[in-house]
């Protein structure tokens, strides 16, 4: 006989501090894997997937309101079985069931909940639920329940049809707009770059309605298709990419997605004018939105875009990690019991830390009575900058001693994630002109090497946790990873010449690996997940558009590219023109989803640029990077070949050697930068 009294869940010996968050709850949550649908299937229940991640605003709501109240557990372990998922964690799951509950045309985001077939296909899905009815048009969670439950019993045949229409379209869409030949053509770069910026928001900046995300790989390609010849050539389109990058850029750094006491982005604001953020910060977005700020300070020269730099690398230091640990991935939204406690002050706090008179400044920007203030960048003419960073300084020295020790960090090492971050510490260097941070980067890459491969050289998804099971890696993976030891093998022998090699070599290897483990044999492009995991999502999915991160795809792409351009080897060619191949059908259909493959292209048509010259050529042409717009260049100190002496290849195509610095820096931004 069954009963509805609570047993303990399965998750409380989970290595996903997420997981853990749900195993005192009344619901019966199991983790995905086999025994689940096993159970599903046995019992002929439907199944819950759900899916966040720890430091997730709603994702907490939900769970309090709904999964820790006995009745509504009640109905759900009676009528399912519940299967939690980390989205961190698992990817591969997320990706496919968020896909999934898009084409039900429901919104799609986190919490994630995919009701399914015993076996995972999905026949419906959503994201937040309310327990009771607020008035919003959302159903209950509860009668939610009880309605797929009993059309699950009474039309059993119904939701089986859905759940097969599902994943064969979500097979279907692997392919659906992805070119047979490579009929690509540099037009559509423009009009990717038009279509685009048409989209701006030129009142406040960004490319979408509310709520508003930072899309850093959006102004990445802006920013690489402005260094074409087309571009300069095109005074009314120049002017407009360099509005729409700019008013983003001051918009999202000095408005409230930004954290101007302690540095870093927060995850988006539910707002069109960037004033009230959700409070998350993610290592992913940070990483990201660092490479963009440095690379946009160097053609820009804005001591704001240099201000977001600095803080965000000092809070990347300070509270997320180290290049000998690694970087967690994320610190929660909510802080006390609160959204937003770690960073909203209350006007006694302010005046506390700072005196009535500053305290009132940074008020000004908030409308009178607010319960809450988060400090942002105040009117210029009401505060000089140094000032503004003496109370900036006293806030976080007051924040650090009374608030840091409870932050909640989920402190799981993510394999793409500390890639994307190697990346972006070099282009930090770069702009900065500090070397410690190409060290740094250096230093991350072999902690990497470490301790997220396996005995048997396989990438992991994760750092595995004390006596946890070990993930395998997914093509973000190996792509973005392979992606940063180029990026870190593009400046290396500024640190310490002939290192460059060493880093070609690493990629080089990953990249082999990643065709060997996810390469379609069939059709252009690779597969998300690894041919050898354990109880994988119901289909089989690649993945072309740029979510949070850029598509693993339009990174091999790149990949592809610079190895072309580096070793020479026509079969990197071979790879790189039949990856662009999937690519022109998407760029007239939706060129805001694919921008990471655009930036790509648009980088490659201008010239993938390597240097050779001895240190002092070196050394000023490092200088010289650090107010020129980015375009990608690989340098390499070679000490035989005269100290002022160098030779410039643009793809694989090589100039005649130059004997005077002015000549390879007018070669690279004069003539060939034009």
């Amino acid at each position: 006989m069954m009963t509805d009294d609570p047993m303990p869940n399965l998750l409380a010996k989970e290595s996903s501090l997420y997981l853990r968050q749900h195993a005192d709850q009344p619901v019966q949550w199991m983790p995905w894997g086999k025994a689940a649908f096993e159970k599903a299937k046995q019992e002929d229940k439907p199944v819950i997937v759900s899916i966040g991640y720890s430091s997730c605003h709603w994702c907490h709501v939900m769970s309090a309101e709904s999964f820790c109240d006995d009745y509504v557990a009640s109905i759900m372990n009676r009528h399912f079985v519940c299967i939690k998922v980390d989205r961190e964690e698992r990817p591969d799951v997320d990706q496919t069931y968020l896909e999934a509950v898009r084409m039900f045309e429901q919104s799609a985001g986190w919490p994630l909940h995919a009701f399914c077939l015993p076996d995972g296909r999905p026949f419906w899905g959503g994201t937040y639920f309310p327990k009771e009815d607020l008035g919003q048009g959302i159903v209950p969670w509860p009668q939610l329940l009880l309605r797929i439950s009993d059309h699950y019993r009474r039309a059993k045949e119904e939701l089986i049809e859905n759940g097969e229409n599902i994943v064969s379209n979500l097979i279907h869409a692997n392919h659906a707009d992805c070119s047979e030949e490579d009929a690509w053509r540099n037009s559509l770069l423009l009009e990717a770059a038009h279509a685009l910026t048409k989209s701006h928001d030129d009142r406040n900046g960004g490319f979408t309605p509310a709520p508003k995300f930072p899309t850093p790989s959006k102004i990445d390609f802006l920013l690489a298709l402005s260094e074409s010849h087309s571009v300069r050539t095109n005074p009314k389109l120049m002017e407009r990419i360099d509005y729409c990058v700019t008013k983003t850029l001051d918009s999202m750094a000095e408005g409230s997605l930004f954290d101007h006491v302690g540095g870093g982005f927060f995850r988006y604001c539910v707002d069109e004018e960037w004033k009230t953020p959700h409070f998350e910060k993610m290592l992913c977005d940070n990483a990201l939105l660092l490479s963009t700020y440095s690379r946009a300070f160097r053609k820009y020269g804005s001591p704001l875009y240099r201000m977001v730099v600095v803080k965000t690398l000092d809070w990347l230091l300070n509270e997320m990690g180290s290049p000998s640990k690694g970087f967690c991935s994320s610190v929660s939204a909510d802080h006390g019991g609160k959204e937003g406690g770690l960073y909203l002050w209350s006007k006694d706090e302010l005046e506390s830390a700072l005196g009535k008179e500053d305290a009132e400044i940074l008020l000004s920007a908030y409308p009178s009575g607010s319960p809450d203030y988060l400090p942002i960048i105040p009117a210029k003419d009401l505060i000089d900058p140094e000032r503004l960073e003496d109370c900036l300084q006293k806030l976080l020295l007051f924040r650090n001693e009374s608030r840091l020790k409870a932050v909640s960090r989920d402190e799981k090492r993510i394999t793409s994630w500390n890639a994307l971050l190697l990346n972006a510490l070099v282009e930090a260097s770069l702009a900065l002109q500090e070397k410690d941070w190409l060290a740094k980067a250096c230093e991350l890459s072999d902690w990497m090497r470490q301790n997220l491969m396996n005995a048997k050289g396989r990438v992991l998804s994760t750092q595995p946790m004390a006596g946890g099971k070990e993930v395998p890696g997914f093509l973000d993976d190996y792509a973005f990873w392979a992606e940063g030891l180029l990026s870190v093998c593009s400046k290396a022998d500024w640190l310490e010449p002939g290192n460059s090699s060493k880093f070609l070599r690493e990629a080089q290897e990953l990249t082999s690996k990643a065709l060997d483990e996810f390469r379609d044999e069939q059709r252009t492009g690779c597969f998300f997940s690894p041919q050898s995991l354990e109880c994988p999502p119901p289909a089989q999915k690649k993945f072309w558009y740029d979510n949070a991160v850029p598509a693993g795809n339009s990174s091999m792409l790149r990949i592809f590219s610079f190895l072309r351009s580096l070793t020479g080897d026509e079969k990197w060619e071979k790879e790189y023109l039949q990856a662009r191949s999937a690519y022109p059908i998407l760029a007239r259909k939706a060129p805001y989803g694919i921008a990471h493959a655009l930036t790509v292209i648009a980088e490659h048509e201008i010239g993938i640029c390597s240097v050779k010259g001895g240190k002092k050529v070196v050394s000023s042409l490092v200088e010289a990077l650090a107010n020129k717009p980015h375009r990608p260049i690989f340098m390499t100190q070679n000490d035989s070949v005269g100290e002022n002496k160098s030779t410039l290849c643009v793809g694989t195509s090589c100039l005649p050697d130059f004997e005077r610095e002015e000549e390879l820096l007018e070669a690279l931004f004069g003539k060939l930068g034009s």
